[in-house]
């Protein structure tokens, strides 16, 4: 005996892909506040630099907020 899911594939996968798709959207911007924050505590430009390579986050999600 055979079971299908009439309908449910195509819908799943929308679901999905929206669900990756905010997801992605709230990494980028909780990556780009921390970025700020850390920007705005670092005392000069290598220290901002260091200190953003340690926590991986990108200097440049600081510059395009």
């Amino acid at each position: 005996m055979s079971w299908t899911r009439h309908g449910h594939d195509n819908d799943d996968k929308g679901r999905w892909s929206e669900a990756q798709a905010a997801y992605q959207l709230s990494c980028e911007i909780q990556s780009r506040q921390a970025a700020r924050v850390v920007a705005g505590q670092a005392t000069d430009l290598d220290d901002c630099a260091e200190l953003l390579a340690m926590l991986g986050l990108d200097a440049r999600a600081a510059r395009s907020a």
